[in-house]
């Protein structure tokens, strides 16, 4: 089966980097012409990746995953791009299936998109990171495996670079291409992501994705949520969260003593809730809650902000 396809992998230099190039270099099936591997580390002098086989290694200057994604597509010259995050798992046959997954595809199909599996611990409940990477099994369109054909790359000028952070820069370039006429498709081969280790406040970082929803309400208006097929946001409630907070020590500050115990009130009410929410599914260990607790107080603040950012970044974008 003759397939004419690169895949590109941008990286920040993960040790599980080493995984995916020996599953590509071992496995069965047709190889691509070419593998590209986008280093975007910002650090010109940082030690070089690990063994990359025969990869073509490109720099892409620490501007992100849509730029190295970019970078990596414009190098090549095949039919298809694949693109693969350097944390992933594929299987033994990924190229056999791979191959399969594209070969006959009518000329209106401008991407294929893997199936993603997160395995979870078998013997407790997932905790509240596990749960969020789980959510990539079900999410559209995202580039941990997707393959795009090169010309409806081409034709919607790939990736949008205003998209710093690996979210939302998939989703968006997927409606582009749906936009001007291509199809997406689901295939059947399927790629493994691991939980990837997270430390104390990693969910307190995950919230400068507020700023990247910013671009995409300016780029694709209010209903954008319903075109990727997302779940409501919780950015009113933690509007209204940090606006009781906020209030309590106004009121405070002001001697206002019975409007602060209300306004208190109402932040611990919703952040109380807040954090049950996110307790209730999980381990319920004593490390879980405490990271749940202190966690849940600090998010709603800090996804004001960014979105607040965002806004700000993005108020000269137009659809």
């Amino acid at each position: 089966m003759s397939v004419d396809y690169a895949v590109v992998i941008p990286t920040m230099g993960r040790a599980s980097l080493t995984v995916v190039l020996d599953a590509l270099h071992e496995g069965s099936g047709p190889p691509p012409r070419e593998i590209i591997v986008v280093d975007d580390r910002p650090d010109p002098d940082a030690a070089p990746l690990p063994a990359t086989h025969d990869a073509r290694v490109l720099r892409s200057g620490g501007r992100g995953p849509a730029a190295a994604r970019n970078a990596g597509w414009r190098a090549s010259c095949c039919e298809w791009v694949a693109f693969l995050d350097d944390d992933v798992v594929p299987p033994p046959d990924w190229k056999a299936r791979f191959a399969k997954d594209v070969a006959d595809l009518d000329l209106d199909v401008g991407a294929s998109q893997g199936r993603i599996t997160v395995p979870l611990p078998e013997d407790r409940r997932p905790t509240d990171w596990e749960r969020g990477t789980a959510g990539l099994a079900d999410a559209k369109w995202i580039t941990a495996d997707m393959a795009y054909r090169r010309a409806a790359l081409c034709h919607v000028g790939g990736f949008d670079e205003r998209f710093p952070r690996a979210y939302r820069e998939d989703a968006e370039l997927a409606l582009r291409v749906r936009d001007a006429g291509y199809r997406i498709v689901v295939g059947e081969r399927e790629t493994t992501h691991p939980v990837r280790e997270a430390d104390f406040f990693a969910s307190l970082r995950q919230q400068r994705g507020n700023a990247d929803d910013a671009l995409m309400r300016r780029l694709l208006g209010p209903g954008w949520r319903q075109r990727i097929g997302g779940h409501p946001g919780r950015l009113r409630w933690h509007v209204a969260t940090t606006a009781a907070g906020a209030a309590s020590v106004l009121c405070g500050l002001a001697g206002r003593r019975g409007a602060a115990v209300v306004a208190g009130a109402a932040w611990a009410g919703l952040t109380g809730w807040f954090a049950a929410q996110r307790i209730a599914p999980g381990p319920r260990t004593s490390d879980e809650v405490w990271r749940m607790l202190v966690t849940s107080a600090a998010i709603p603040p800090a996804a004001c902000f960014h979105r607040l950012r965002g806004e700000w970044r993005h108020r000269a974008v137009r659809p």
